[in-house]
Parts: structure tokens; sequence; C-alpha cells
């Protein structure tokens, strides 16, 4: 039979988590495999980047959907198991589990249209707005929201490595992102003065440019579930204000809180940039910091000059 899409697996990847234990997915997806009798042939095939199989690619993206809609945890890399809310959503007797089912869940709506911020207010009107369009996207868009979607899941998987991490470890990476993104000179300059351990985190002074003409001054702290709030941002400032050139970055792998972001926006005397968990992800994506490159993917036109016939 033909390999089933995504959506296919989802319930039965629920109903097989629904033991209430921990499962691996390659044992998942042996089982699923068994469950729809694909061939080992069709196990076979891969991606057109030939670098996993579509069988493992669609039983993955599977699960993340459900782990978005608060269905399955993923406890640790490679691990998933059933929350209460699925085990609920089971007890109902579902027939079928899709994108559109996972629309009843707020958590899935703000994942698919990739709108955090949204109010809860108009949360409804976002789930039909976003039933509406499902099935309209033009072949670009759908090409754009695919890389968004995966660029958001590859953002949560840094976010779990950086919160495993080390404090040294976590220097490191704050030194590797703000050198790639062109402070400091060189990384041997910039670990000279971002050196000095505190608690969990770093502080320090980096160059703004590669000239060295101005500094900014650096806090990070890898603080998990805990948001930073205004008291270690009052600190900070207080630290700078007297400098020449009072410029910081705060950085942190969880969230500030909302007093410490008006805090850091009002603060006349000084330029302040926070930078939470789902920031510095963001960054990391874009100027290439723990990611790799797996495949590339060139969109062409027409070469209308290649067509101009001469006269």
């Amino acid at each position: 039979m033909e390999i089933p899409g995504y959506q296919e697996f989802m319930l039965p990847l629920l109903k097989y988590a629904a033991d209430n234990e921990e499962h691996l997915m390659n044992d998942a997806i042996e089982a699923l495999t068994a469950q729809f009798s694909i061939s080992e042939e069709d196990k076979r095939k891969l991606l057109s980047s030939g670098r996993q199989p579509v069988v493992n690619n669609r039983v993955g993206w599977a699960r993340t959907y459900l782990v978005k809609a608060g269905l399955l945890e993923s406890p640790k890399r490679g691990v998933f198991r059933i929350t209460q809310r699925g085990l609920d959503f089971l007890k109902q007797n579902p027939t079928e589990l899709n994108t559109k089912t996972l629309m009843q869940f707020g958590e899935f709506v703000e994942f698919y249209k990739g709108s955090r911020n949204s109010s809860k207010s108009n949360k409804d009107e976002k789930q039909e707005e976003i039933k509406g369009e499902i099935n309209n996207y033009t072949p670009r868009e759908a090409l754009e929201y695919g890389l968004s979607k995966i660029n958001e899941t590859l953002a949560d998987d840094l976010l779990d490595a950086i919160m495993k991490c080390s404090p040294s470890f976590f220097k490191k990476l704050v030194i590797d992102l703000l050198v790639k993104m062109g402070y400091g000179g060189s990384r041997q300059e910039a670990a000279q003065v971002v050196g000095k351990s505190g608690d969990e985190g770093i502080d320090g002074i980096i160059k703004e440019d590669k000239l060295g003409l101005d500094v900014i001054y650096v806090q990070a702290k890898k603080w998990e579930n805990v948001p930073v709030g205004r008291p270690e941002i009052q600190k900070f400032a207080g630290a700078i204000l007297g400098q020449k050139s009072p410029k910081g970055i705060f950085i942190t792998a969880s969230s500030f809180t909302n007093e410490a972001k008006q805090y850091a926006e009002t603060s006349n005397n000084l330029k302040l940039v926070l930078i939470d968990g789902k920031k510095l992800a963001e960054l990391m994506i874009e100027y290439g910091v723990g990611v790799t490159v797996v495949e590339k993917i060139e969109i062409k036109k027409i070469d209308t000059d290649y067509f101009e016939e001469d006269i």
C-alpha cells in the first residue's frame, strides 16, 4: 500500500502511547509500519534529500503535531509519552485525528499560525480562519509555511539542548553567537573579555564592532522555567550606567517578566537589549550556531534573456 500521510499516523500513534508508558520513536515507527502493512521496500524509501526514510519523517511530524497540541509530551530526545489531555481525548473514542481536529487546542493554534502573542479573546476567530486556509495555500506559501514550522520545531530542540548544557558551555554558546553576529572581533578576543563565571551565566564586555570603537556590556543567565524579573535588570542597568557608553545585552535561556521588559524599554539613560530563550534560538538558527544545513532547496524561474534571439 502507499505510505500514509503524516496525519493518518496521528491517531494510531496516540493510541500506541495509550498505555501511559515512555516510548522510543524507533519502536513506534516499527509498530506503525507493521500496523499499516508497509512493505520493506516502502520502508526504505528516502526523502529527496536522501537523508531520512519517508516513513520516519511522517511519523516524526505526527508526533511533533501531537506534542504541540499537548496530547503527547517529550521528556527527552527520541522519547515520548501520552499526557492526561491525550488520555481524555481518546476516551471520546475519536474516529479521526488531523490538523483540523487539533485546532480545538489553543497551543496548537498558536503553533500552526505562528502567532504566539495573539490574545485569547480572538482564539475562536483564528481557529475558524485557519480551518478555511488549511487547503488553500499556493505552492510557494506551503513551502514557506513548512519552512517556518521546521524552524519553530528546531528552535524548541535548541532550547531543550541549551537547558541540558553546563554553564561553561552556555558561555561558549553566547560567545560564538555574538562573534557570528559581528561583535567582539575574533572569537579569541571575545572569550578573553566574556569570561567571568557567575551564577549559571556569564558577565563581561565585548566590542560593539571589529575595530573596538565602542563596547557592549553582556550578562547571561541560564535559568530554566524561572523568568528574569525587574530586579535583575535593574542591577545590570545600575552596573553599566556609570560607564562611558552604557549599552547592554541581557541574555537568558528562559524569559523576562513584563515588568522587566517595561523597565528596559523605558530606561532612557541606557540602551538595553533583552534576548529571551525564543529569540536566542531564532538568532542561533539565523547565524548558524549549534545547527547544520541538511538540505538546500533551489527555486528557479525562467531566464528571459536566454530566449532573446539576435536579430
